[in-house]
């Protein structure tokens, strides 16, 4: 058997086989799109490993575990309920709608996996590509498994290995260092990562009833674990090559001829033989970003609503001891369920019998905790320069009211920041008043040169101040990026593209989300240049109105909309 996949479903088949021979090893799966295909392999991994469904929405007492109130007030000692975590020992949790698992149930079942308590399987539902589970979780999972695409469903089964996966002997050093060179080559970094692709080699070679694991094992494990995990794509022949040039110094006593020699022309063909069974292996979208240098997009935080701890309102969390003072409330049921434990020793302290009042002290109480979203700002960076600044300014102006429209749902403010002549300011700062909004942009001014780089390093300082008084902002900007104004205001196309690179590079540095919207007649390519050192997006709509740049925005970068 060559573990070769035509559709994805083989490959996650083969990724869940491996998973149920050795769930301890492998931690789980992440399997994203929603598809008949993710549905039966998922009931056939169930007959395989004990799967234990987790709700999207649970508690930490209902994931971990603890104090049955209820019941042990009635029975007048502590009565413990288990947890999710401890339900699913030995097995697997099932979570669904994984690319929405809140960060703080994320590092718990982090540490589970880390204690080995139980195994998971992650449903990733996310129908954008730059979303996905937290990656404190998908580092720890071994096998990734895309089935968005596939396309067949039916006679899936998980047959069990012929031989045990204790059995199969570790990877020599040759075996090791190919599958090291290869990471590197891929771009992926990650220690956990090299040793999934190790044990799945093992994996393999006991399915088949091996006790080694040969070439094959080694060509089917890269591609399972690495892949999917490639952050660029592998060097070309010679530079691969290269890296094999300098061999290990032999042992000591023996001389590095034969057997030596041999080694060092064998081993650059495992290593080529694997680099090019991974690369082509990488998923077909993957690697059409890969190919034109756009790495997997990282989450950011700067786009959407940055989470902040509030007082009083805003998302429950689970509760913290504490004093209910300064705007804190108790958390009655938590504070309860700290103290009775401690019933019958405080009882006998007391020299009380039987039965009687609930004994709390200071270190008993709780208070309630919760997570609230801050507003963001979209800041607009409109080019007010040219003959075409009547358009733009009034496209820009019919956009802004157009968001501030939706401010009141979406907790949302709006800035604008124009440039045009020798210079860049703020026309409106952060506001979600129409009112407000309509009277500032009444007359805005248009004509003269196009100070690109100015109007960039305003709008990075609103930016700036936004997420210092713990907003969120994010960039929308104007422009057909011909810039012809240097950042000292004089003129210069070649100086003042220059200047405009590196402010939109600083801009990029700081983790700013940016979008550039090009409605020119006829774009071109400096506004797509102009986005790609901003490390943002970019849209051509020529002869946009108002509502198409709003809708593009919405469409394109989530901005004001809550997560």
């Amino acid at each position: 058997m060559t573990h070769l996949a035509a559709d994805p479903l083989d490959d996650a088949v083969l990724a869940a086989r491996l998973f149920a021979l050795a769930p301890a090893t492998f931690k789980g799966m992440v399997l994203r799109g929603a598809s008949p295909a993710r549905e039966v392999l998922v009931a056939a991994l169930g007959g395989s490993v004990a799967l234990r469904r987790m709700p999207g929405h649970i508690d930490d007492e209902r994931l971990l575990g603890g104090i049955d109130l209820a019941a042990s007030l009635s029975a007048g000692r502590p009565i413990r309920q288990t947890g999710l975590i401890e339900e699913a020992r030995g097995g697997a949790l099932l979570a669904g709608m994984a690319d929405r698992l809140d960060a703080s149930i994320a590092g718990r079942l982090a540490q589970a996996l880390d204690e080995g308590t139980s195994a998971l399987v992650l449903l990733d539902d996310a129908s954008d590509p730059d979303e996905s589970p937290p990656a404190s979780l998908t580092e720890r999972l071994a096998f990734v498994c895309d089935l968005s695409a596939s396309r067949g469903w039916h006679g899936v089964e998980l047959h069990p290995a012929v031989g045990r996966f204790g059995e199969v002997a570790a990877l020599g050093d040759d075996a090791l260092r190919a599958l090291a060179i290869t990471a590197e080559a891929l771009g992926v970094d990650s220690l956990r990562a090299l040793f999934f692709t190790g044990e799945t080699a093992r994996g393999l070679a006991a399915l088949e009833g091996r006790t080694e694991a040969e070439q094959v094992d080694l060509v089917g494990a890269v591609r399972l674990i690495l892949a999917p995990r490639a952050t660029r794509l592998p060097p070309r022949e010679e530079e691969a090559r290269s890296l094999d040039d300098v061999p290990p110094p032999p042992p000591d006593g023996q001389s590095d001829f034969p057997d030596d020699t041999d080694r060092e022309r064998q081993e650059p063909d495992l290593t080529e033989m694997l680099v090019e069974a991974a690369k082509a292996a990488i998923p077909v979208n993957l690697l059409a970003n890969l190919a034109q240098g756009k790495a997997p997009r990282r989450s950011s935080s700067s786009g959407t609503g940055q989470k902040r701890k509030a007082a009083t309102r805003g998302k429950p969390l689970g509760a913290r001891p504490g004093m209910p003072r300064g705007g804190a409330k108790l958390a009655l049921i938590d504070s309860l369920r700290a103290a009775v434990p401690w019933q019958a020793v405080r009882r006998r302290e007391a020299g009380i019998d039987g039965h009687s009042a609930i004994l709390m002290r200071k270190e008993d109480l709780r208070i309630r905790r919760f997570e609230e979203r801050s507003a963001r700002v979209t800041i607009f960076a409109v080019d007010a320069s040219g003959s075409a600044a009547a358009a733009r300014l009034a496209e820009a102006k019919g956009a802004v009211e157009l968001m501030l429209g939706q401010a009141y749902v979406t907790r949302s403010e709006v800035a604008l920041v124009a440039f045009r002549g020798t210079s860049a300011e703020l026309i409106l700062p952060p506001t979600r008043s129409l009112t407000r909004a309509r009277r500032t942009l009444a007359e805005l001014p248009g004509g003269g040169g196009t100070p690109l780089a100015l109007g960039l390093d305003v709008a990075r300082e609103v930016a700036e101040t936004v997420i210092a008084r713990g907003r969120s902002a994010a960039l929308v900007i104007l422009t057909d990026g011909r810039a012809n104004i240097t950042a000292d205001g004089t003129p210069g196309r070649a100086q003042a593209k220059t200047d405009a690179e590196a402010a939109a590079k600083v801009i990029h540095a700081r983790g700013i989300d940016a979008l550039v919207v090009d409605i020119s007649a006829r774009p071109g390519p400096e506004g797509a240049a102009l986005a790609q050192a901003l490390g943002g997006r970019f849209l051509a709509l020529p002869r946009a109105d108002a509502r198409m740049i709003q809708s593009a925005i919405n469409a394109v970068q989530p901005i004001g909309k809550a997560a």
